[in-house]
């Protein structure tokens, strides 16, 4: 069931409506997505230094090890959100939304445990349109653009000392594909009525991410989580093709440019109190100056991420409902890899977010708001807000244990 459910999401994933409708996914391979789950995407979207056996984190693969040999994981999450963009005189709202993920843990031995799923990488949606004079000539411009790119992902991970020193890496499937398409339309009409371009990126390869995650024990009901991560430099396999059409005419045909993904590095800290509180923060990099996009250098600038929040269970075993729920928030701040006319924009989130348990404590859904807004370093750029919900199901489950019955 649960296979042939992630098969039918995989079909699903590459023919839904992408979660955004930013002008800047017209840039770059789009809006980076949150790889964070359930409760890390309420606590800011920290994953680096979380480790838990009750919740899968793709973020760093070394925290697949930490559950028991009887556990099975499985995740599913979706999400809708609210839009606001503005330019200083014009205005847009537009609803959406977009499955985020699926994936599913489990041991295979001992101190040796895997995950596997799938989840988005990027996302491209955008659809506007400006009127513009040159010349004396007037004209409209017509911007459209889909499509983004996803990551099938298998992991292992592998406690290497007393359970307190942890090592995994993840093999990851990179695919999907990004459309672009221009159209200039004179006013009135002339012999060149319309200038078309059309740019298509599909791409399919294999990339890696390694973690490490430390344990320190403080007490006997607390400790600190050390979390590292590392993605390599990687070129990308792809197909690449652009063509530029005048009415009828072929103008220029453009095929084969190079691309790559940034070397990344991150660094999360994480406080534990057992079944009461975590607090955590994180910090990634990302070396985009050093990615080649269409063939060309120095197209982006390099990405800096901190996120950081906190849970907290009032009391897990009492009998009141809300006593048992995770209250979740977080903050983060990002500023984007994408730079629109030599100048870049920030992010700027907070999260806050529940755990609802389920019957035995040990399923969970997961409910998360998220309030981002993009402010960019000059004021004619597009301002954008969003309020996003995620909706997640963890479902946690014992594998061959037998339940006795009287």
């Amino acid at each position: 069931m649960i296979v042939s459910g992630l098969l039918s999401f995989f079909a699903f994933s590459l023919t839904a409506q992408n979660g955004t409708n930013s002008p800047y996914t017209r840039y770059g391979y789009g809006e980076l997505a949150n790889r964070s789950f359930g409760a890390g995407r309420s606590m800011g979207g920290i994953g680096i230094g979380l480790r838990s056996s009750q919740q899968i984190n793709p973020m760093n693969p070394a925290s697949y090890s930490c559950m028991d040999s009887m556990t099975f994981l499985f995740d599913f999450g979706a999400s809708a959100q609210l839009s606001w963009f503005s330019d200083g005189t014009n205005k847009q709202n537009d609803i959406n939304g977009n499955v985020e993920y699926m994936a599913m843990q489990f041991p295979l031995y001992r101190q040796i445990a895997m995950s596997a799923g799938l989840l988005p990488y990027s996302h491209v949606g955008y659809n506007f349109e400006e009127y513009k004079t040159s010349n004396g000539q007037q004209y409209r411009e017509m911007f459209t653009g889909t499509g983004g790119l996803n990551l099938l992902y298998a992991g292992l991970s592998i406690d290497v000392w007393k359970k307190r020193l942890s090592i995994g890496g993840n093999i990851n499937y990179l695919f999907g594909a990004i459309n672009h398409t221009a159209t200039t339309d004179y006013i009135p009409s002339s012999s060149t009525t319309s200038v078309e371009s059309i740019k298509r990126m599909k791409f399919s390869d294999v990339t890696f991410d390694l973690g490490l995650q430390y344990t320190h024990l403080l007490s006997k009901t607390e400790r600190a989580i050390l979390g590292l991560t590392y993605t390599p430099k990687k070129r990308l396999n792809g197909d690449f093709y652009q063509s530029i059409t005048s009415t009828e005419n072929v103008i220029d045909t453009i095929t084969g440019k190079n691309f790559e993904l940034p070397a990344g590095y991150g660094v999360g800290l994480s406080y534990v109190k057992d079944q009461k509180l975590i607090l955590a923060a994180d910090f990634a990099y990302q070396e985009w100056e050093n990615a080649t996009f269409e063939g060309n250098d120095n197209v982006f600038k390099n990405r800096s991420k901190i996120n950081a929040g906190v849970e907290y269970i009032p009391n897990l075993y009492s009998r009141p409902f809300l006593n048992r729920v995770r209250y979740r928030a977080g903050l983060s701040y990002t500023n984007s890899y994408i730079p629109v006319n030599g100048n870049s924009y920030k992010e700027y989130g907070a999260t806050l977010g529940f755990g609802f348990p389920i019957s035995d404590t040990r399923s969970f859904i997961n409910v998360s708001f998220e309030y981002l807004k993009i402010q960019p370093e000059l004021k004619t750029m597009i301002n954008e807000s969003y309020l996003r919900m995620t909706l997640s199901y963890t479902f946690n489950e014992y594998w061959f244990f037998k339940r006795k019955v009287d």
